[in-house]
């Protein structure tokens, strides 16, 4: 059983010990990377990108207009009553469907 403690122990340490050599690891990489770039952004910086002057109010849409220009109101009008038949038609077969998985 000593045997079994001693092998816990040495495989903590090196679990804690791999754990702190990635940590640095990577700590230092951060820190490599962030310097490195820093030079870089000085050399080759980002170019500036100037705005056109845009209406900041959009009109709002009429109820009978759409977002999308391809598609109409029409088209629209009978989709929205196609949906409103089939959920009419399966209101009560969707219901007792419900019931049971409730149960």
């Amino acid at each position: 059983m000593e045997h079994l403690h001693g092998l816990f122990i040495e495989a903590g340490t090196l679990m804690l010990a791999g754990m702190v050599f990635v940590f640095g690891f990577l700590g230092l990489l951060v820190i490599f990377i962030k310097t490195v770039l820093a030079k870089l952004a000085v050399k080759f910086p980002d170019a500036v990108i100037t705005q056109k002057n845009q209406p900041k109010a959009k009109r709002s849409l009429n109820k009978n207009e759409s977002p999308v220009k391809g598609v109409s109101p029409q088209v629209v009008a009978a989709i929205t009553s196609a949906v409103s038949q089939y959920r009419q038609q399966h209101a009560s077969s969707n219901s007792s469907i419900n019931n049971q998985t409730k149960k």
